[in-house]
């Protein structure tokens, strides 16, 4: 369990976005700490994507601040994002489907020898260095990813995140479409994160996936947010309740 008690490495407070007049995300605070993993729930068009998607950088806030490790910053664009060490994997992966593992971790940042040609085996080195200890049993190391299970593919799409620092992760269904042993590995691969520090987001439409892989649940609706419930203190039904009614469960009203 995470350590709430210090300062949260992410903090969006009181964050507003409107689109043509219509507020998709209406004075929302939500905030994320190290080692912990944060659901953001809602039905679809409830503002939880527009209101992470302010965090990674896609869009800006009408109004509001974001804080990192306490500190105010500007996120105007995803390279913002990325030097405040926020990655997100979306839930196509943007993985090029001809390459293997290594190219797509290093894809746009490739290593290079002192001759300034790409350096295959030392990307494979450390591909192999950090799949090792986020996953294993990873063994397709050679083949291009078109060839790799929905898990394995999370598994790439999660270790280039790791390998260049993320501390915030933002996972967008990382379950979805997957069979139960796949979705295991997901869930493996998520525990080792936080066991690292990582903090996650985790955009969710499965309750009892945000009942197995999340700390805490934040429910929206209607651009608005619901509440911030821990999750070993309430039930399926009063975070379906929170979704469906727009109202919290009486113990953490």
């Amino acid at each position: 369990m995470a350590d709430r008690t210090g300062t949260p490495l992410v903090e969006m407070r009181d964050i507003s976005i409107a689109f043509g007049g219509i507020k998709a995300v209406d004075h929302v605070t939500v905030d994320l700490h190290p080692g912990e993993v944060v659901g953001l729930l809602g039905h679809n068009g409830a503002g939880k994507s527009t209101l992470i998607k302010c965090l990674s950088g896609a869009y800006q806030p009408d109004s509001g601040e974001i804080f990192i490790n306490g500190e105010k910053v500007e996120i105007r664009n995803p390279r913002d994002a990325r030097a405040q060490n926020i990655e997100t994997i979306y839930q196509t992966l943007a993985l090029a489907d001809n390459l293997d593992a290594a190219s797509n971790l290093f894809l746009g940042r490739e290593l290079v020898n002192g001759l300034g040609f790409v350096d295959e085996s030392r990307m494979e080195a450390e591909t192999r260095k950090i799949m090792g200890r986020l996953n294993p049993n990873f063994r397709k190391f050679n083949v291009p990813v078109s060839a790799l299970s929905g898990g394995q593919r999370q598994s790439v799409a999660i270790a280039r995140a790791v390998y260049f620092n993320a501390r915030i992760l933002i996972m967008d269904e990382p379950t979805a479409a997957l069979g139960p042993h796949e979705t295991q590995m997901v869930a493996e691969l998520i525990q080792e994160l936080k066991a690292q520090g990582l903090g996650i987001f985790l955009i969710e439409h499965d309750i009892h996936n945000v009942m197995k892989l999340c700390d805490r649940a934040s429910v929206m609706k209607n651009g608005q947010l619901v509440g911030t419930v821990n999750v070993d203190e309430v039930t399926d039904e009063d975070i379906l309740g929170m979704i469906i009614l727009g109202k919290k469960p009486a113990m953490a009203a």
